[in-house]
Order: C-alpha cells, then structure tokens, then sequence
C-alpha cells in the first residue's frame, strides 16, 4: 500500500508541476500543429496564409516542450511574415508545400517577404518552395543598376539565429536577394536550392553578413547576381559541393564601401562547381572608400566551366563607374590560397589577382591550377598587380606572366 501511495502521490505532483509549469510560462503544448487542420489556412492561391501561420508560430514559440508546424503540401499565397522569437524550446517548421508571394512589388512596405528573427535551435526543412515571382521585379527601369533594388523584398531573412539548420527548400524567383544572413552562430544550409533566371538583377542566392559559423552544403544555385556573396564581418564560413550557373560565381565582398565594416576572417570554399558564370572565385573591394580586412580565405578543389573570370582579386571593383579608379583600396587582403582549380575560361584573363598599391596582398598562393580558353581568342594568360603569391604545382596559365590591362573590372 505504501508503494502504491507513493506512486499516486508522485505522479500526482508531476502532474501539477507540469500544469504549474506550464500556466507559468505561458505554454506547455508541443507536438505538431498543422497551418491547414488547425487554423484554417487554405491552398487555393489567393486566401492569404499570414495569420494562420503566424498564429501557429504564436502557439509553437510559446511551448515549452519542442514543437513543429506544418504546411502540407498545395500551394498558398502569403503576404508576408515575420516569424520572431526567442522561443521557448526548439521549434521546426516542416513546408511541403509552394508558398507564393504577392507578384506587384509595390505590395510591400519593407525590403523583406519571410523573416526569422532571434530564434534558437530551429529547423527549416520539409521539400517545400517560397517562390516571389519576381518577374515583374527583373523588369523594372533602373533595378539592373541597383537604383531601385534595395527597397525590393528579400525571400527569406535569417537574423540573429542560433543553432539553425535550413534543409532541402528551395528560393524561387526573388525580387531581391533570395537570403541574407545576418548575425547568425552556427547556421547550415543543406541541400538549398536557388532558381531564377541569369538576367534577374541583384538576386544574390545567399548572402552572409556579421556571422559566425555559416555552412552552405551541397546547394544548388542559379541566379543573376553572386550565388554566395560573403560581406564584412563573417568568419569561421564553409561553402562547401556548391555548384552555381548561371550567376556571379562565389564572392566575397564588395568590402571596403562603408564605415566601420568588421573583418573578413576564416573562409572555406571547397568542392564547387561554377558553370557559365561571370565569375568564378573572387575577392572584391573598393578603391578609395573605407578600410577593412579579409584573410585566412581558402578556395580549393574548384571546377569552371566557361566562366568568364575564374579566379580573380579585384581591388579596383567599380561596377558603373562609381568610384574614383585612381584611388587604391584600403582593405588589407592576407594568407589567401587558390588550390586545385580547373577547368576553362569564357576570356583570356583566366587569372587576375588585382591588389592595392598601398596595402599590397600578402601571403597568396597559386598552387595547381589549370585553366584552358574556351573561346578562340587564346591562349588563357595570368595577371598580378602589388601582389608577389607563392606558386607551387602545375601553373596553366604560367602564374602572373601577363601585362594588365589599361582598363578597370566591369564585371558586377
């Protein structure tokens, strides 16, 4: 009988704790909440999936126990939300579905459509699509020179996020970037796709900035703009089995345009493939403007096909002539490696390690590259500027062996 009683009674105490427990801090709950059985939302392309989301991500965040929403498979039209936390425990949002955004730019009042906002440990995952029509956005007078594209939304914000991981979603046709990563910790993207046309203008696949511990792994990206650009402040970064085409290639910068920009420090880009794109590999700063610092960046076992400039550090970067082009750049460049890269060459200049005349790089290294012309206006040529990089392995083309050319990098 004592037994027994002390069972009861303790199960009884539970009990009331985890009802304490859970008036207490406002949740309890869990589990699974799906948008459609639950709050009524409706994939029939014009009932607006905004509040029933957000009323799932209210539910969810204020659970105590880990909790997942779920948007089954149709396809929904969402107006926008931003989903913030902190949360209370980990929480997953599972999209099977095709989200939609309103096509007309003019429906937004912020530069962003899907934000997540200071959240810890949470997961973006299920096969599903955010796609922002941004066809009409592409077309609009000015955007290709970035006059009107910064007030465009961007598809999905990550900022200040811990311990997230964001798998096997793909960004369709964004107005603006299709992400943009700022001040996150241990962020990995996995299994990502990006889709929009070449000719979408400032459609940057994912950009990083002011984080630490980014991951992008085996994500496939085609695009307009850079496939990964990586800005001031990022470190400790693996981009890893990216392949990109169309697009800008792999970038980090531009740097050195704004005031107290942090440094560029711990980049790995390893195991990419770059397929027609205006760029391969590259490193960008402004000349004249600010100071900064990028080092400790490796790119390594790289495959180009056709790219127009696949390995390149341009220190002189001023796309539309809106710099001064005989002002140096005041961004130091150091320990960079160029290692195991192949492939061809859409021009001549298969190699271009552009530096500063008053903060020459330091510690470059050129080791087993091997780039052929595709064109007929060969052979493929190698050029230096401030810049004396350690060479080792197969040099094809013969490392720094070119005269540079008398005019500036138009490339974006």
């Amino acid at each position: 009988m004592a037994f027994q009683f002390n069972f009861v009674s303790s199960m009884l105490i539970l009990l009331l704790l985890s009802i304490s427990s859970a008036k207490g801090q406002g949740g309890g709950g869990g589990g699974v909440i799906d948008v459609v059985a639950k709050f009524g939302a409706k994939a029939d392309e014009k009932t607006d999936l905004s509040k029933p989301l957000l009323d799932a991500w209210k539910e969810a965040c204020a659970s105590t126990s880990p909790a997942k929403i779920v948007i089954p498979k149709g396809i929904y039209f969402l107006s926008t939300a931003t989903l913030d936390g902190p949360c209370k425990a980990p929480i997953e949002l599972q999209v099977e579905g095709t989200v939609k955004a309103p096509a007309d730019p003019g429906a937004f009042k912020e530069p962003k459509w899907i934000a997540f906002n200071r959240i810890e440990n949470f997961k973006l995952f299920g096969g599903g699509v955010f796609d922002g029509q941004g066809t009409t956005a592409y077309k609009r007078e000015g955007c290709e020179k970035h006059d009107y594209c910064d007030s465009l939304p961007i598809n999905l914000r990550f900022d200040f996020l811990t311990n997230t991981m964001v798998q096997g979603i793909t960004s369709k046709d964004s107005k603006q970037f299709h992400v943009n990563v700022l001040g996150c910790k241990n962020i990995t993207f996995e299994h990502f796709t990006v889709s929009a046309p070449g000719e979408s203008p400032n459609t940057d696949g994912i950009h990083i900035g002011r984080s630490d511990g980014v991951n992008v792994l085996n994500t496939d990206i085609k695009t307009g703009d850079d496939c990964v650009s990586i800005g001031d402040g990022s470190k400790n970064l693996v981009i890893n089995g990216v392949t990109c085409g169309p697009g800008h290639g792999i970038s980090i910068g531009s740097l050195g345009l704004f005031k107290n920009e942090e440094p560029v420090d711990g980049v790995i880009v390893k195991n990419c493939t770059l397929t027609n794109t205006s760029n391969g590999v590259r490193i960008k700063s402004w000349p004249g403007a600010e100071p900064g610092s990028c080092s400790n960046i490796h790119f390594e076992d790289i495959t180009v096909t056709n790219v127009s400039s696949p390995i390149i550090i341009d220190q002189k970067y001023c796309p539309w002539n809106k710099c001064k082009i005989n002002e140096e750049s005041k961004v130091k460049l150091s320990n960079i490696s160029f290692k195991n890269i192949h492939g061809t060459s859409a021009l001549p200049e298969a190699v271009k390690i552009i530096c500063s005349a008053t903060l020459p790089c330091e510690n470059v290294e050129l080791a087993d590259i091997e780039i052929m012309l595709s064109g007929p206006a060969g052979p493929a040529v190698s050029q230096c500027s401030n810049v004396k990089p350690k060479v080792s392995g197969k040099q094809n083309p013969v490392a720094c062996s070119a005269p540079i050319g008398a005019k500036p990098t138009l490339a974006a």
